[in-house]
């Protein structure tokens, strides 16, 4: 399976990241390359992408909720995939490693996929994880008209601003 991974740094505690990064259904808003995330179960979430133009569909189940440190998840349907957030404690914030692992059934598509997924995977990281960072850096009160995260919520890769 080809793999991608990406690195970066975080400025807010790992809690608060990984409490961020288990409300699947807000990577919708990170990302313009997220049609639509669907909760369809209990830890189960139906992904619509679109890289380079093509739409991908998958349901993935989380499979690994370890607070504050790990988040994993396993296609079940569709485009098959799997991958982990990991989460390290740095001095002023927190590392998020992303490692993802995908096959497509279509060679055509496979190496479309193949050619521009690896830039454009750690081009939609630098904006998830801008975009999340953004988020956390908000003072109390200031547009985030989020709840407090459900902590039985969980969600895999990805990401888009507000449509």
């Amino acid at each position: 399976m080809p793999t991608i991974e990406h690195q970066a740094h975080i400025r807010a505690a790992r809690a608060d990241v990984f409490a961020l990064i288990t409300r699947v259904e807000d990577f919708v808003h990170y990302s313009e390359a997220i049609e639509t995330i669907t909760r369809v179960g209990e830890a189960r979430y139906r992904w619509v992408v679109r890289i380079a133009g093509i739409p991908l569909n998958f349901d993935v189940e989380i499979t690994e909720s370890d607070p504050p440190e790990r988040f994993s998840w396993q296609s079940l349907a569709g485009v098959q995939n799997h991958g982990t957030y990991h989460l390290t404690p740095v001095k002023d914030g927190t590392t998020i490693h992303l490692r993802l692992e995908y096959e497509l059934d279509n060679p055509v598509l496979e190496e479309t996929v193949r050619q521009a997924a690896k830039p454009l995977i750690q081009t939609l990281s630098r904006e998830i994880i801008g975009n999340v960072e953004a988020e956390l850096q908000k003072a109390p009160g200031e547009g985030a008209d989020h709840e407090a995260p459900d902590p039985d919520a969980q969600a895999p890769f990805t990401d888009r601003p507000n449509k």
